[in-house]
């Protein structure tokens, strides 16, 4: 062993334990890789800082910016609610679907690709149901990188197999395109397996960035005595069509209609005014204390439905919620009232409750005049939000506001611009960050998204993770250290049976792949693997084919780019991936070395 060998190791060794005690956030062990790793001799100066643009790197930010895009003009929102169809509430059929989706996808683009365009819509998603983010995204990108396996063009190791395959100068039998599906099939399969059974246990309860409660945590705290939303249906034998002002819900029931669906049509009212009328059969959204709003359900004879259901999208935590607004000093609304400003009329926005003096007030708010340094307490869509956020009289000081003005107008643009990206690579054989950068540049002269919304929208984090961890895999192939440790491991095996040589093959694979690129690693080990197999007597491109498949067992730490992308959306940590991961490293490896037995006559 030299010492650069002994110091690369060192220095992975420290990697590891920063990951597993969270000791400095994953971004400043990325920075530390950079300036250490040079100090050391290890890589070049070069060499330390050229991961910022790697093509993973450049892809990363390329897809974030496309993701952006489809997300600003509703096209995620559409995705979102044809998954939502089919799949409901469940946690289960929600993460299913998603996870096999991108899965399917991966099996013929990059997988980074893959969970990119997801990306956002399973964000959506997980605010509109309420289930962690933490809980989809992790079965998503794990789905993303096993999908890679479902053909021979899914990943870079099997892309680049067939030309590496070559045993004493002599080129073996190429693989076709889809002789490792079987083996990509039962992979996925095992995966959904393991997260539709394991998944409570092994997936984080934390709800990442996007996570928020059916209203707000302003509802826990100033303004608890407010009650929650609710969904109610008015039976069909109601008396005709009655005016709400008629009904006197807020003075009986301290209850507020924020919502009204016509029965059969379809048609949402957010924010009714005190005309718009009741009909037998329609449904009603409320917010109210929960006694009050029982009581209101049985003295009318309509029925509390046990969660949303006709709003469970409109009324979702992602499309509308409550924000607390100040009335300025020199507000031109002191001395009005709220009807006077007209808040449902002009702005279809639900004031629910006025808080004035250290006292919550919650009846007769129609009649309230404003005061300087009323708060007002509102339920409405948030692009209603945005637009009173432009008036000087009220500051709406609720951050951050979730919702945005969407750009409808430009979704046919993202649309074709992200299809147009994805053909260019599939079919044209575009290089994949040239593609993205190409497709990102396009929304933005399109103007689907500005240039300072692609920069917000990078998430930095992910960006110098990578960055700095690609040096330490050059590192290691600079030093010697990853072929020190194949030429030991196949000193000290002698001559196993094949299935025992396919599992260190394997092991040895994914360690390589953890800290350096599945293509260095792939490039190392199958000249090894095949040498290995022929020695022992056994098919030299079952071998190679084990390294190109253990090449996408990289789940146990966030180096890889799709786990790096969704890091920061679902707030994980390095634990969370350990936790997760390890045991989907080892069914990784059961299913593909008894698929390989069985499948490619191992």
């Amino acid at each position: 062993m030299t010492p650069s060998i002994a110091l690369a190791l060192a220095v992975l060794v420290l990697v590891i334990i920063l990951f597993v005690t969270d000791a400095v956030r994953v971004d400043v062990v990325g920075l530390l890789m950079m300036v250490l790793l040079p100090l050391l001799g290890l890589v070049t100066p070069q060499q330390a800082i050229g991961g910022l643009g790697s093509s993973a790197v450049v892809s990363i930010i390329g897809v974030i910016i496309l993701g952006a895009g489809m997300e600003k003009t509703g096209v995620m929102r559409a995705l979102s609610r044809v998954i939502l169809k089919y799949a409901g509430k469940s946690e289960q059929r929600v993460v299913i679907l998603i996870a096999s989706s991108v899965a399917t996808i991966s099996a013929f683009m990059q997988n980074i690709g893959a969970a990119a365009l997801f990306l956002p819509a399973a964000r959506r998603i997980s605010r509109q149901t309420g289930i962690p983010c933490s809980r989809i995204l992790l079965p998503m990108a794990y789905c993303a990188i096993i999908g890679g396996c479902l053909t021979m063009v899914g990943s870079s190791p099997l892309i680049m197999l067939n030309d590496i395959i070559t045993l004493d100068g002599e080129k073996l039998a190429p693989f076709s395109m889809f002789s490792v599906t079987p083996i990509g099939l039962c992979l996925v399969g095992a995966a959904l397996l393991y997260f539709g059974l394991l998944g409570k246990y092994i997936l984080p309860p934390a709800a990442g960035q996007d996570q928020s409660g059916p209203l707000s945590g302003l509802l826990d705290k100033t303004y608890h005595d407010v009650g929650g939303l609710f969904e109610m249906r008015v039976p069909k034998y109601f008396t005709g069509a009655v005016p709400l002002s008629a009904l006197g819900l807020r003075p009986s029931y301290y209850t507020s209609v924020v919502a009204i669906c016509r029965n059969g049509t379809g048609k949402h009212i957010i924010g009714p005014v005190a005309d718009d009328e009741i009909h037998p059969g329609d449904h009603i959204a409320v917010v109210g204390p929960r006694h009050f709003v029982e009581t209101l359900a049985c003295d009318l004879c309509w029925e509390l439905l046990p969660e949303l259901s006709t709003f469970a999208e409109v009324l979702a935590p992602d499309n509308a919620g409550i924000v607390e607004a100040l009335v300025t000093p020199r507000s031109e609304l002191v001395g009005k009232t709220i009807h006077d400003f007209g808040l449902r009329r002009n702005y279809h926005i639900s004031p629910l409750a006025l808080f004035r003096d250290d006292k919550l007030i919650l009846e007769n708010l129609r009649a309230q005049k404003f005061q300087a340094g009323d708060a007002l307490l509102l339920h409405g869509a948030w692009t209603r939000f945005h637009q009173l956020q432009e008036r000087p009289d009220l500051l709406v000081f609720t951050e951050p506001i979730l919702g945005e003005v969407l750009r409808v107008d430009k979704a046919k643009y993202a649309s074709i611009i992200s299809l147009t990206v994805l053909l260019s690579i599939l079919v044209l054989n575009v290089s994949l960050p040239i593609a993205l950068l190409g497709g990102s540049l396009a929304m933005i002269l399109a103007r689907v998204i500005s240039v300072d919304e692609a920069y917000q929208a990078v998430d930095w984090m992910s960006v110098f993770l990578l960055g700095g961890l690609i040096p330490l895999g050059l590192a290691f192939e600079n030093t010697g250290a990853a072929k020190f440790l194949a030429d030991h491991a196949t000193m000290w095996l002698g001559a196993p049976s094949f299935p025992v040589l396919l599992v260190v093959i394997a092991l040895l694979t994914s360690f390589f792949t953890l800290f350096t690129s599945n293509v260095g690693a792939t490039v190392l080990m199958v000249p090894l693997a095949m040498n290995m197999a022929a020695d022992a007597g056994a098919d030299p491109r079952v071998a190679a084919l084990a390294v190109a498949l253990a090449a996408s067992n990289t789940f146990i730490l966030p180096t890889h780019q799709v786990n790096a992308l969704v890091m920061r959306p679902g707030g994980f940590r390095a634990a969370d991936y350990i936790r997760a991961g390890s045991g989907m490293s080892v069914i990784y490896l059961a299913v593909m070395i008894g698929g390989l037995i069985l499948f490619a006559g191992g």
